[in-house]
């Protein structure tokens, strides 16, 4: 039965058009004309039955249907994008994994790793790109994503089953000119020092300092980063003590460029997981990288 898909250069043009909400533009990115973008984005709404878009004294712009159906076009044509330079690499036997990512556990932890999956797998790329927060697989051309967070948010992901992969246990780290004679010192002390926050994670200190019974008016104060490998160098440049993972940390502790603070570890309220959509058609590749990824984990 032939499919009700319209013309891929007609999809092409829309998806243009919608992002730079412009048909001049959209003509300049495609090396077309104005018209000719103008007259596939008409024949697309003749084919749907929806207008797209509507004049405005500036232009064009998405209507409602417009921008819902951009957004379903924008990701099925950067699906079809990534399997075709997969195939123009020669890598369609074995397939490819895309893969969404908390950054600094992706860098530190999982890519040292991954030479190690692709000798067992070697026709099987793998595809990362940085998220830092929950989204709806169905949006998203993701097989699975590697994220950090509390069994509640994990539970309250919709449409996901999660794997634990490991806990995660903070301690407080910082350049050693920070610390008198080179050695760690009190929580108390620890108290009195300048404090890196994690933006994420707003409540980190506050938790360690009740951890460790210690009266904290400073707890939530001090500049804040969004990512740990932000928050890593900027305690290590001096500027104050940062409450970090330790396996996030442990090449800048090797080198000495780091040190522990106070060697107080506490375990983490967050931990690591493998989350995957939760439907029935689940790639056979997906659960080859899960089982590798585990044994990965219980490893170190």
């Amino acid at each position: 039965m032939r499919r009700k898909i319209p013309p891929l250069q007609t999809l092409v043009c829309f998806d243009a058009a919608a992002r730079h909400e412009s048909y001049t533009r959209a003509a300049q990115e495609l090396a077309l004309t104005q018209s000719a973008v103008s007259r596939q984005v008409g024949a697309l709404e003749s084919f749907l039955g929806v207008p797209l878009f509507r004049r405005t004294r500036h232009g064009v712009a998405l209507t409602a249907s417009g921008a819902a159906y951009a957004r379903q076009i924008a990701r099925r044509l950067e699906a079809m994008e990534r399997d075709t330079l997969d195939a123009m690499a020669g890598q369609g036997e074995g397939g490819s994994l895309s893969l969404a990512a908390v950054p600094t556990f992706a860098t530190r932890w999982l890519v040292p790793r991954l030479p190690g999956f692709a000798r067992l797998h070697p026709h099987v790329p793998v595809h990362i790109e940085t998220r830092t927060r929950p989204f709806l697989f169905a949006d998203a051309e993701f097989d699975a994503a590697l994220y950090a967070g509390t069994p509640a948010q994990v539970q309250n992901w919709a449409g996901t089953r999660a794997l634990l992969l490991m806990p995660e246990d903070v301690v407080p780290v910082c350049s050693p000119a920070l610390l008198p004679r080179g050695k760690p010192v009190t929580p108390a002390a620890v108290a009195q020092m300048p404090l890196l926050q994690q933006s994420t994670r707003p409540e980190g200190w506050r938790q360690w300092f009740e951890a460790q019974n210690v009266d904290a008016s400073n707890a939530r104060g001090g500049p804040r980063y969004e990512l740990f490998s932000i928050l890593a160098a900027a305690a290590s440049h001096g500027l104050g003590v940062a409450l970090m993972p330790t396996m996030l940390v442990q090449d800048e502790l090797a080198r000495g460029e780091l040190v522990v603070a106070c060697n107080k570890p506490l375990a983490g309220r967050r931990n690591y997981y493998l989350v995957t959509p939760e439907r029935v058609d689940a790639r056979p590749l997906l659960q080859v990288f899960s089982d590798w990824l585990l044994a990965q984990a219980r490893q170190g």
